[in-house]
């Protein structure tokens, strides 16, 4: 089907809509890639929609985005250097099914070859038909501790030393959106504070610092930590860690935080404490890594090999966990099983909450007026399953067992899209 015009309004009918933190039955208006506001255009404009479609009751909500993702169906955003166009391609087009339409790909640490190279290729740029979106890069590392490094490799983690030590590993910073430094290390904070300023958010991960030096770094401009739980010290009494920013009396700011909800990473109950600590701080991010979308074998995060056997990632020869390889909407229906949340405290997870870590949340991850037309098309009818995804109002996925999407126009014309 041809692409609508931008000037068209379509009213999307029959249908529930996650909006305002609930649901409600409404009609989605879209015009030049938008959400409307239907009144003005009854009553100013006074024009009537130009298309008109039948969603047959389902669940629109806005579109996923996932701010750590290391790449899925064979690719590594990290290694796969001679491929990296490919591949971004491929994920970016591969994630829309899983109800992705926006995106931080995700660097590992890696030899300051990788950052100069990979940095200026992986721009910004707007979702469609493609693909998803891209927010900005996301940089894990390599200003991590050794001590938490993970998955990370030991060889190219680097101490700090100030603002221009930074520049000379990365580079360029303007493709750069997210970035996660452990706060413990020396010049932590400096660096925090200039990077923040510069409009980049700052994650605190992979740490082995204590809650004050989380609470340092969230006071100089942090917002975000990664993936709660993994890569950093345990909750203790006495001191609890970063896990205690969810919590803490001495930040200027509320912080979001990272959950990897593939049933591995993170209990279930672990889920639950933390969502029922600071429910509206949950970012459901996936941490995919090449082996997403693919079967059981040997794959690569960055410079790292990793064996997948069901589920579950880890480095060659160790039990430690190397990324995920779950996808967007099932850490949508993990969480809802798993935290005992409601359909929409998920999907707000997933959207909201993302978007909001990003700064973009007065474009992406509502249905409010005035925001981007990304957004899904579920079945809520037992488990929650992508139907069709759109982003500027363009249908750029359908499942093979969504009802084919029908446009009419006045005259009762009709075509369809599946």
């Amino acid at each position: 089907m041809p692409s609508i015009a931008s000037s068209l309004i379509v009213q999307f009918k029959n249908c529930r809509l996650v909006r305002g933190g609930t649901i409600v039955k409404d009609d989605l208006w879209v015009r030049g890639g938008r959400i409307v506001n239907p009144e003005p255009v009854f009553f100013d404009e006074k024009v009537q929609a130009d298309l008109t479609v039948d969603c047959y009751d389902a669940l629109i909500c806005p579109g996923f985005i996932d701010i750590q993702i290391n790449g899925g169906y064979g690719y590594d955003f990290s290694s796969d250097l001679d491929k990296l166009e490919e591949g971004m391609s491929t994920v970016a087009k591969g994630i829309l099914a899983t109800g992705v339409t926006s995106f931080c790909p995700t660097i590992v640490t890696s030899p300051t070859s990788v950052y100069h190279e990979v940095l200026p290729k992986l721009k910004r740029t707007p979702g469609g038909k493609e693909g998803a979106g891209i927010l900005g890069i996301h940089l894990e590392g390599p200003f991590i501790s050794p001590e938490k490094k993970g998955a990370h490799p030991p060889e190219f983690i680097q101490k700090i030393e100030g603002v221009n030590k930074v520049y000379d590993i990365y580079g360029n910073l303007d493709n750069v959106g997210l970035i996660t430094i452990a706060p413990e290390l020396p010049g932590a904070l400096e660096v925090i504070h200039h990077l923040t300023a510069k409009g980049i958010k700052v994650s605190v991960g992979h740490s082995n610092g204590n809650l004050e030096d989380g609470e340092a770094a969230v006071n100089k401009g942090a917002s975000f930590i990664t993936h709660l739980f993994n890569a950093m010290l345990p909750f203790h009494h006495r001191d609890p860690g970063l896990v205690g920013l969810l919590t803490s009396q001495h930040i200027n700011r509320p912080v979001h935080y990272g959950i990897i909800a593939d049933g591995i990473h993170t209990h279930p109950a672990a889920l639950r404490i933390a969502h029922r600590t600071h429910p509206k701080g949950v970012v459901l991010v996936t941490d995919a890594m090449a082996a997403m979308g693919l079967g059981e074998g040997h794959h690569y995060i960055g410079q790292m090999e990793v064996l997948v056997k069901g589920q579950k990632a880890q480095l060659v020869g160790t039990d430690t966990l190397a990324g995920a390889i779950v996808t967007m909407d099932n850490c949508v229906r993990r969480f809802i099983k798993g935290a005992g949340v409601t359909v929409v405290e998920a999907i707000e997870a997933a959207t909201l909450h993302p978007a909001q870590v990003m700064g973009v949340d007065h474009l992406k991850g509502t249905l409010d007026f005035g925001s981007d037309a990304d957004f899904l098309l579920l079945s809520d009818k037992g488990p929650l399953k992508v139907l069709n995804t759109f982003i500027s109002g363009q249908c750029v996925y359908a499942a093979p067992e969504a009802p084919s999407i029908s446009y009419r126009d006045p005259s009762g014309k009709k075509f369809s899209h599946k």
